[in-house]
């Protein structure tokens, strides 16, 4: 309007309109004069309007029609031209809105005539349509007739005129209707009482409208009117109407002024009076149609339905329902009922089209839907038209299925469409096979029994665009593509659900936050708006309640027919995409239904799903239940027949999978194809997003799932994901490439379902895990009595749950773990392995998991998630214990630290191993304990210790595995020095324990059952400990015996001061003596038998290839034990009471071991004897001997007594130096009794060591083989005890227990050796050694010397009995003792053929002489020092160690060795030296009288033995050993001759006659050769010889008879050799030229030499010595001497030349003869 009214454009418009007038005055000048000057004067006008008046176009509208007349008479003259020019002038005056109504008025009858006239149509059209929209000045009749102008202007011949016409009046109707919308708009602020409508008597009763309104009124009622065939009552002038054109033109008024018709009764009362008659009427013929039906059952012919104008009629209806559905709520109902007829088989196919194009319309729009289930499905006896519908839409979509279609059949599908030519559904869709690289791909479609139908792209979703109710220009029905009615009743589905779901959810959600606001609000404390508050909430409820119900009414009018739909569709879908859209609309079914709490269509939805997602006819009890439950509900619902059809079998899907069906007995293999997977797909995500409302349908899912999961191959993984299977598992499963590559998205999205498990809430979740354990029994049921792999899938999904609902898993541990504890029991192994898996992972989860409060403050919690552990201890199954033995371990790893409650329960897991497990199970659980020893003692409470050590302790019982159980007693050890370490801290906390533990046994009365109750509980741990190696010492395997053995000593050595001094009393008694026994029992009873080989291939030592061998050793390390026990806790032990009986008990184990007929046992008892024998007593002050004994006294009682008592308590638990010292270092007066105690225990010892020595050393009474003589060792050790036993008892020893000790230690040294043992004991012949046994046997009788000799007077009587027990040993060197009847081989026969040594004989005697040789040596310095004792003299030793050596110095070469006679020489010359003296002092007392006949028999047999020398004897030898002789006669002549009147006459008369043999050798005639061979001794002979001269001549004869012997035994002499002379002479002559034999030549030398000897002597001698007979004799052989000289041998010669030199003294000139003393 402003650019028509700017100064500018009125300027143009005057300049215009003048041209305008100059040029019709122009055109008119020649024809029509009176129109030339009519618009020269209308220049003039103009002129002056514009002249005159401000406002110019007021002006000019004022003055339009003066203004106006000069065109209308233009357009008068009915010339083109001018009329032209008019109409153009005309329409730009009315653009410019300068025509005024009476202007409007005259123009339009002036159109009216051209049109009447039919000049210019299509400018008139123009020129009305200028005048109309640019302003209202034309109404009521004018504009009537402007109307009916346009109309019949529609209706010329003209095609071009007629389409213009028929857009004007469109246009036209539409302006005339916006002018009722502008007036509304301009009077809404005035409020008119509105005027009450009479009835409709006078339909022309319009007053009460504004004028616009009536206008549009009045056009409205007249199209109604002229679609009726009626008379209008306003547009007079018709001449003729179509009807299509008024259904249109009705149609487009409805649908763009909905708001005129609801705002104005009058209008309303049009559209129920006029417009729905008129429809239903028109609908008649389509209604009564039927499709084939013969003409002659009808009486009247039907009358056809006419394709143009039941479309419009559709479109009409869409609009009522749409915009006016509220008014007309009734002739809704029939509206929508007809709609539901029009899809019927029966109709013709292009009505069905159309039929469904329009309730498309109905279906994208969820709130009508809504309002007609409100409207009728919930009323009483109303049609259930919402239900209809869609139960309409189902049978609609079965019929195209199962009727083959009317319209084009064509061929064969791939044709379908290619003869609807321009048809618009078949340019959409492309149809037929679309080539693509070569292969074909089919177009999308349904496929079912056969009929194929192909889906067409009809529209976008949840917009209706139809396709022929938009065919305006078509007269003939179209012809419908194959496919088009199914795509777009499939689309009506699919909008139906997606609209009703989102609206019923977009509602849901409101009213959720809505409540939620309102309960908040509510909960606020302010009071003032409680009341209202609570009014809102109670309105708020109401119209929950009231929605509710509407949307529960709505799914469950639909849900059927729905369901019935798309399952059909479903099956039969052979396209991805419509198949995805299917689905989708089942799942948002399923949800809403789960959402609205609709279980029976949740679940038949659902139901469906899982239908699809597994192949056909596929056995699943779940599902066939299900369905028959639906089935059985009657889906003919009012006369609806909604069949449930079963899925066809014959599928055109691709086949993507083969597998096995997981049943019992599987027959065959199943195929999955892509369409399952699909579902299957779906499935998972209803699963997924809506598992919150699935609730029992839980089974249906779950059930299906597992059962795709089976076919496909998924194997479950770590943490119960689902992995793709190997091969080699499934040898039926075929995967194709396709379904490879969706298996790792489908396992996928199964993980997330069950992770989404965390946002459900607890009922669901429970839901879950029933349907998951419903599940797994199936699976397990199945699984049994066969060992097939089972279906994993629920349990793998229980741990899934279990895991990502951590956080509240209070709420589900229970069933869920007593479920999975049932399925570990299970006979089928897998199974149960992953009920392990599963309940293990989720043990370890849940103690890892941050729990609020953590677990370390929620120990109920934790326990309950150990209790599952513990449970599987009672399963037998190895598998599953060693899945929870490795849980144990990883738990400890993990949580190790923060057990806490738990370590009982943990610890229980690992005692329950048992033996019978298999090694795998206790190696597993040993490492756990393992573990728990070395890192988490500490951590755990105290009161589990004890539990620790019960459960090492059984380890090492277990015989499976001896490395386990060797090693658990080195974690006894480890726990042990725990123990010691955290002494304090333990005993503190068992203390507190015990006193709660002690408070609740005396509440209930009962008395505390503890092991060991007594003792201190810290006490009882060590003891149990004890205990436990105990046990094990005695377990059936040496080596852990022996190990346990060693740790058990070791702890109680190195922790045993820990104890209480009470507890040592159980320790001794119940501990150590009752393993002695049950050690001592096992070790008599062994078996003797050869055990082959340890185990293995490992091989035995001869030493222990006996269990009587093994056992030995046992014993020997318990007893070593034991005994050093004793020893370094003497002084803890001798407190205590029964001490001495303790002692009396080990001595006698000592002596049963020692006794033992095993030779390792009883040296070891002896070893341990010797150990407890080294105890030091402890010193007391009296005893030490530089402190005298006085000083005790002095101190006052009173002081020793209290200190003694306050040092004492204050040491009390101490093991320390201080506490020895506080006991015994003089803090107490000295106790006698303590004395006393002490020596009978050392006397218990020595009657224990006599014993152990009788026994020992007693020879067998018989000798076979077997018998048992004890070992060099053992008998070395038993003699070693002695001493340290006899500092003991010296005191008491008395010469009975000296007696006892020789006959023991002659005992042991006569015992033999075991040939095969002699090698290491017997020296080499070479060398003279003493075996240790004899070393200690000397060293015993040392010790005893030693001790006599510091000892009293008493004492010494002791030493004969020493000195004969040393003399009986001396006797060895030639008799070695016999021991019983044993043969020995003795070693003096073995000395030259030492290599048969070992074979004859068994035993082998000792080599005897260098122990005889060094008892000698201890004789001869023993009696050095004890000659001259009373008790030696009295008890004639001398004469016993005369008699002694006699033996051997008479055996002489004949001696086993050399040595022994020459020490026997030597020591008898050391003790004649020493002795002689004594003697000669006694000789008065006759003790030794009986002495000298033995010494001179000794000299005797020494001197002149019967031995022969060895024919080896060197020259030198011999003079070594005659130079022996020579001293022995040197002795008697400084030690005897000389004292010969303090000596025996008799003896000394011996002696003579004994040199006078050494010197002559010749009293017998006949020579033997053992004289010949002493005649050798020159040396000798010539000392004999002196001393027999000296003897007799440098002495003053004293006795007449002296003289006579040594004359006597001069003349012997020299008579003797006279003889010799004589024979050797005679012999000599006689042999002639022969040699005389050599005995026979040495005599006449040695005679010769004796001679010169004599000669020699006699001259050293004192003149008056000799006689002169002597000398007479002595010459009287010189002439015999002479005789030799002839001999021929030239030795005789030289000793005959010796001999004669010497007469040259007796040569000097004769003295004159002397008588009487003168010359």
């Amino acid at each position: 309007m402003a650019g028509t009214s700017s100064p500018e454009a009125v300027k143009k418009l005057l300049e215009n309109m003048q041209g305008d007038l100059r040029s019709l005055s122009l055109e008119c000048r020649k024809k029509f004069p009176p129109v030339k000057e009519a618009a020269e004067s209308g220049i003039i006008k103009v002129k002056t309007i514009a002249a005159r008046n401000s406002d110019i176009l007021a002006a000019l509208k004022e003055n339009s029609s003066e203004v106006v007349q000069p065109f209308l008479m233009g357009c008068g003259t009915k010339e083109p031209k001018i009329t032209q020019l008019s109409l153009a002038a005309i329409q730009r005056l009315m653009s410019h809105e300068v025509v005024s109504e009476a202007a409007a008025g005259n123009i339009i009858n002036m159109l009216w005539q051209l049109m009447e006239n039919s000049l210019e149509e299509l400018k008139l059209l123009q020129t009305v349509l200028v005048l109309l929209t640019t302003n209202t000045v034309v109404h009521d009749e004018a504009l009537s007739k402007a109307i009916v102008l346009c109309f019949r202007l529609h209706f010329t011949k003209d095609n071009i005129t007629n389409n213009t016409a028929a857009a004007t009046v469109r246009q036209v109707v539409t302006v005339v209707f916006e002018r009722v919308v502008a007036e509304d708009e301009r009077y809404k602020d005035a409020i008119d009482q509105p005027v009450a409508v009479q009835g409709n008597s006078n339909r022309r009763s319009v007053s009460t409208l504004k004028p616009c309104a009536k206008d549009a009124y009045m056009l409205f009622q007249d199209l109604c009117q002229l679609v009726n065939a009626d008379a209008p009552y306003w547009l007079v002038g018709m001449t003729e109407m179509t009807r299509t054109f008024g259904l249109e033109l009705l149609e487009s008024v409805l649908n763009d002024f909905p708001q005129v018709f609801l705002q104005h009764q009058e209008f309303s009362f049009l559209l129920k009076e006029r417009v729905c008659p008129l429809v239903i009427k028109l609908f008649s013929p389509n209604i009564k149609f039927r499709q084939g039906s013969s003409t002659s059952s009808s009486p009247a012919p039907v009358e056809k339905p006419y394709f143009p104008i039941c479309m419009r009629l559709l479109r009409v209806v869409s609009v009522l329902i749409k915009q006016f559905y509220s008014l007309l709520v009734t002739e809704c109902e029939i509206f929508l009922s007809l709609l539901v007829k029009f899809l019927d088989a029966d109709k013709p196919q292009w009505l069905r089209a159309v039929a469904v194009e329009s309730i498309h319309r109905l279906c994208v729009q969820p709130q009508l839907l809504r309002s007609f289930c409100q409207s009728y499905d919930m009323k009483q006896h109303s049609t259930k038209v919402f239900r209809d519908i869609v139960n309409a839409l189902g049978s609609f979509i079965q019929s195209l299925f199962l009727v083959p279609s009317t319209g084009n059949t064509s061929a064969s599908p791939n044709q379908t469409g290619s003869n609807a030519s321009g048809n618009t559904g078949a340019a959409q869709t492309n149809p037929g096979v679309l080539g693509m690289g070569g292969g074909a791909t089919v177009l999308p479609a349904f496929e079912y029994r056969g009929t194929w139908i192909p889906i067409l792209n009809v529209t976008v979703q949840g917009s209706a665009k139809a396709t022929y109710l938009e065919m305006l220009d078509k007269v003939e029905p179209p012809t419908i593509p194959e496919g088009y009615a199914m795509s777009v009743a499939f689309h009506c589905l699919l909008d139906l659900v997606r609209g009703i779901t989102t609206m019923i959810e977009g509602e849901l959600g409101e009213a959720e936050t809505v409540s939620q606001t309102s309960t908040e609000t509510t909960s606020l404390p302010a009071q003032s708006s409680e009341q209202q508050d609570l009014q809102s909430v109670s309105d708020q409820s109401e119209k929950e309640l009231v929605s509710r119900a509407v949307w529960e009414e709505m799914v469950n009018a639909c849900w059927c027919g729905l369901l019935a739909a798309l399952s059909l569709l479903l099956d039969a879908s052979t396209d991805e995409a419509a198949t995805e859209n299917i689905l989708k609309a089942e799942l948002t079914m399923a949800a809403l239904c789960g959402r609205l709490g609709l279980v029976t269509s949740r679940d038949a939805f659902i139901t469906a799903i899982c239908k699809g997602s597994l192949p056909p006819h596929y056995a699943l009890t779940v599902l066939n239940s299900t369905t028959a439950a639906l089935s059985s509900k009657s889906y003919s619902i009012q006369g609806q027949n909604v069949q449930m059809i079963s899925p066809s079998s014959e599928s055109h899907q691709q086949v993507v999978a083969v597998g096995q069906p997981l049943a019992l007995q599987p027959q065959g293999t199943v195929m999955l194809t892509s369409k399952n997977i699909q579902c299957m797909r779906t499935l998972l995500n209803l699963a997924h997003c809506h598992g919150a409302v699935l609730g029992t349908s839980w089974q249906l899912v779950l059930a299906t799932l597992q059962h795709l999961v089976w076919i496909l191959g998924l194997k479950p993984g770590v943490g119960g994901a689902l992995k793709p299977g190997r091969a080699a598992e499934g040898p039926s499963t075929v995967l194709t490439t396709a379904v490879m590559t969706d298996l790792p998205v489908i396992s996928n999205i199964l993980s997330r379902l069950f992770e989404s498990s965390q946002y459900l809430d607890d009922v669901s979740l429970h839901h879950l895990i029933n349907a998951l354990c419903s599940l797994s029994l199936e699976a397990m049921d199945m699984a049994y009595g066969n060992n097939k792999e089972p279906s994993l899938f629920a349990v793998a999904k229980l741990l899934e749950t279990g895991l990502v609902n951590m956080h509240r898993i209070e709420i589900l541990w229970r069933p869920l773990t007593g479920h999975l504890l049932e399925v570990c029991q299970h006979p089928n192994s897998r199974m149960r392995e992953w009920g392990a898996e599963a309940l293990t992972s989720l043990i370890k989860a849940g103690l890892t998991f941050s729990h609020d409060p953590p677990l370390s403050q929620n120990q109920r919690l934790q326990l309950l998630l150990l209790n599952p552990l513990k449970e599987l201890s009672n399963i037998s199954h190895p598998d599953i214990r060693i899945k929870q033995l490795e849980c144990v371990l990883q738990i400890l790893q993990s949580q190790g630290d923060s057990l806490g409650p738990g370590w009982p329960l943990v610890l229980g897991v690992m005692g329950a191993i048992r033996s019978d497990q298999g090694e795998s199970l206790i190696r597993t659980a040993f490492q756990c304990l393992q573990l728990v020893v070395t890192d988490f003692l500490p951590t755990m409470p105290c009161t589990c210790l004890q539990i620790v050590v019960e459960v090492a302790g059984s380890f090492g019982l277990h015989n499976q595995e001896l490395n386990i159980s060797l090693t658990s007693i080195g974690l006894l050890w480890n726990i042990s020095d725990y123990f010691f370490q955290r002494g304090e801290i333990i005993e503190k906390e068992l203390n507190k324990e015990e006193a709660v533990l002690q408070k609740q046994a005396e509440e209930k009365g009962v008395m505390l059952n503890r092991p060991f109750h007594p003792a201190p509980p810290f006490d009882c741990l060590w003891l149990c400990l004890y205990a436990k190696l105990g046990e094990l010492c005695v377990d059936p395997r040496p080596a852990v015996r022996k190990s346990a053995g060693q740790t058990l000593f070791s702890t109680i050595g190195a922790h045993g001061t820990l104890l209480q001094h009470s507890t040592w009393h159980t320790v001794i008694w119940k501990v150590l003596f009752h393993l002695l026994d049950r050690v001592r029992e096992s070790s008599t009873t062994a078996d003797k038998e050869k055990i082959e080989s340890g185990g293995g291939n490992i091989l035995i030592h001869h030493s222990r290839d006996t269990a009587e061998k093994q056992w030995a050793e046992t014993w020997v390390l318990t007893l070593a034990g034991v005994a050093r026990i004793f020893n370094t806790r003497r002084y803890l032990l001798q407190p205590l009471g029964d001490f001495s009986q303790a002692w009396d008990v080990l001595l006698d184990h000592i002596q049963s071991a020692a006794l033992s007929k095993n030779n390792e046992v009883s040296l070891a008892a002896l070893k341990s004897f010797q150990e407890i024998l080294q105890i030091v007593s402890p010193v007391r002050d009296s005893e030490k001997p530089e402190t005298p004994p006085a000083i005790n006294v002095s101190v006052p009682v009173v002081v020793g007594t209290t200190t003694a008592t306050s040092l004492g308590r204050s040491f009390m638990r101490t093991d320390s130096i201080g506490e020895r010292i506080g006991r015994y270092n003089g803090s107490e007066p000295p106790v006698i009794t303590d004395e006393i105690e002490d020596l009978n225990l050392w006397w218990a010892a020595w009657n224990s060591w006599y014993r152990i020595g009788s026994e020992s050393t007693r020879p067998p009474i018989t000798c076979d083989k077997l018998t048992f003589i004890p070992s060099q060792p053992f008998l070395t050790a038993l003699i070693q005890i002695f001493p340290a036993l006899y500092q003991h008892i010296k005191t008491g020893f008395s010469m009975d227990d000296l007696q006892k000790l020789g006959v023991i230690l002659h005992g042991a040294v006569s015992v033999p050796i075991s040939s095969d043992a002699s090698p290491f004991i017997l020296p080499s012949y070479t060398e003279a050694v003493l075996t240790s046994l004899q070393e200690a046997v000397l060293t015993a009788l040392d010790v005893l010397q030693k001790a006599i000799c510091v000892g009293s007077e008493s004492m010494q009587i002791m030493y004969p009995a020493i000195f004969d027990q040393l003399l009986a040993f001396v006797e060895f060197s030639c008799k070695p003792p016999q021991y019983g009847q044993l043969e020995t081989k003795h070693i003096a026969n073995a000395k030259y053929n030492q290599i048969q040594l070992f074979a004859p004989a068994e035993w082998v005697a000792l080599n005897y002489v260098p122990f005889a040789e060094r008892s000698l040596e201890v004789v001869v310095d023993l009696y050095q020092k004890t000659a001259c004792h009373k008790a030696v003299v009295t008890e004639k030793v001398l004469q016993n160690i005369i008699k002694t050596l006699r033996i051997p110095l008479s055996l002489k070469y004949s001696c086993p060795s050399e040595s022994t006679w020459k020490l026997a020489v030597s020591s008898l010359l050391k003790v004649l030296s020493i002795g002689l003296p004594v003697a000669r002092q006694h000789a008065s007392s006759g003790k030794f009288d009986s002495m000298w006949p033995e010494l001179a028999n000794t000299f005797e047999d020494f001197l002149f033995t019967k031995s022969t020398p060895p024919d080896n004897l060197s020259i030198q030898e011999f003079q070594k050993n005659e130079s022996i002789d020579v001293e022995v006669v040197q002795l008697i002549s400084t030690e005897i001759l000389p004292y010969a009147n303090f000596i025996p006459k008799d003896f000394v008369g011996q002696i003579m006659t004994m040199l006078n043999k050494g010197s002559i050798h010749s009293q017998s005639s006949s020579f033997t050769e053992a004289e010949i061979d002493i005649r050798m001794r020159e040396e000798f002979s010539k000392v004999c010889f002196e001393t027999l001269l000296q003897f007799s001549f440098s002495n003053k004869v004293t006795t007449p008879q002296e003289g006579y012997i040594s004359r006597m035994a001069l003349s012997v002499l020299l008579k003797r050799s006279q003889d010799v002379l004589h024979r050797y002479i005679e012999d000599e002559r006689l042999s002639g030229k022969c040699p005389l034999p050599r005995q026979q030549v040495t005599e006449i030398i040695f005679v010769l030499k004796a001679v010169s000897t004599l000669i020699d002597s006699l001259k050293k001698t004192q003149p008056e010595n000799v006689d002169a007979n002597t000398w007479a004799q002595v010459i009287a052989l010189y002439p015999t001497l002479v005789e030799c000289i002839t001999c021929s041998s030239s030795e005789v010669c030289s000793a005959l030349k010796e001999a004669l030199v010497p007469f040259k003294d007796f040569m000097h000139p004769p003295a004159p003869k002397v008588q009487n003393g003168e010359s």
